[in-house]
């Protein structure tokens, strides 16, 4: 099978760095016909002055520059994947896109350095309502496949993967690549308090609509240049951006706790907590489970022994992830 065509744009080794800049603002270009002394961005902040009008603004692929021209010290990589279906166990990835883009210790975000997009004929042909939703058909990728050197030199050198649903995306991806395995991930819809930030939903769409901006594709690397926008957006005005929030809880260790055997007249208890049910199937105590931070793991045993199981001695089961351990199937 030839190999798909796709964008690449790889990176040097990072230098020492002394100090790391704040980026510097980001000049829109004007896009579509001009007039003499138009400025189109004067103009829409004069119709958002008036408070009757809301502006989306375009989201613009920012400028891939080399590893090495980068003053940011860290790197993150965005990946969206679309299959066949949402079973990762039999079914397949018939597109991926990544961006790679540089950061800071405090979660500002810096430069765009590599970007790749592969489309991939799967083994069966695509069903029809994947290609209503991708817009991805049978013709489009008849003989392509991953071109995974290049998608593997994107992902080794990544301190952090970043999905918009990475229980979703991780494990079709370390199905295409071992590269992916080995990685810490975040999830940018559950590690962000989107709700706190002001924000009506997590879904994408409403994120990008929440953020003043707009785009026109919907296929894996255009949403990736989306949610790159979205977390590098401050929040208010002179706000943290919402990658600041996402680093942090990268960053933390989370505790599973199994409320296996709790009685049955408890499970409204469990529920009202925040409890979901784990019916086994995916290797997993059978049993009632929370997620949460490592600092709360003290107080939420406390909670199981003294109002579920009434037993000062009961060891509900326990399970430490970081970030290299989250999302995995």
């Amino acid at each position: 099978m030839k190999t798909s065509s796709a964008q690449i744009d790889l990176f040097d080794d990072a230098p020492g760095y002394r100090e790391t800049p704040r980026p510097a603002p980001r000049k829109r270009q004007a896009t579509g016909p001009q007039h003499a002394g138009w400025d189109d961005e004067e103009a829409a902040q004069r119709l958002e002055q008036t408070g009757r009008f809301k502006i989306l603004r375009k989201i613009e692929p920012r400028i891939v520059i080399p590893r090495a021209q980068s003053a940011f010290p860290n790197l993150a990589v965005l990946v969206d994947t679309e299959t066949t279906g949402l079973n990762h166990a039999k079914d397949e990835v018939i597109e991926i896109g990544a961006v790679a883009f540089t950061y800071d210790d405090e979660g500002v975000i810096g430069d765009v350095v590599g970007v790749y997009s592969g489309l991939r004929q799967p083994s069966e042909l695509i069903p029809a309502e994947i290609t209503r939703l991708t817009g991805i058909t049978d013709e489009m990728v008849a003989g392509l496949e991953i071109d995974f050197p290049a998608l593997d030199a994107l992902i080794e050198p990544a301190d952090l993967v970043i999905a918009h649903n990475a229980a979703f995306d991780r494990p079709f991806c370390e199905s295409l690549s071992r590269s992916f395995s080995a990685k810490a991930w975040a999830c940018s819809v559950k590690e962000i308090p989107w709700a706190d930030l002001g924000f009506e939903g997590n879904k994408l769409g409403y994120l990008i609509g929440q953020s003043g901006l707009f785009h026109e594709g919907h296929r894996a690397t255009d949403d990736c240049h989306a949610l790159l926008e979205v977390l590098a957006h401050p929040v208010g005005e002179n706000g943290p951006p919402p990658f600041a929030a996402l680093l942090r809880s990268s960053q933390k260790t989370r505790v599973q706790l199994y409320a296996e055997n709790a009685p049955f007249d408890m499970k409204d208890h469990l529920k009202g907590r925040g409890y979901r049910w784990s019916d086994g199937s995916d290797g997993r105590p059978r049993a009632w489970w929370i997620e949460i931070d490592e600092e709360l793991c003290d107080e939420e045993v406390r909670y199981l022994r003294t109002d579920i199981y009434g037993w000062e001695d009961a060891e509900p089961i326990t399970s430490r992830l970081t970030a290299f351990d989250r999302y995995r199937a």
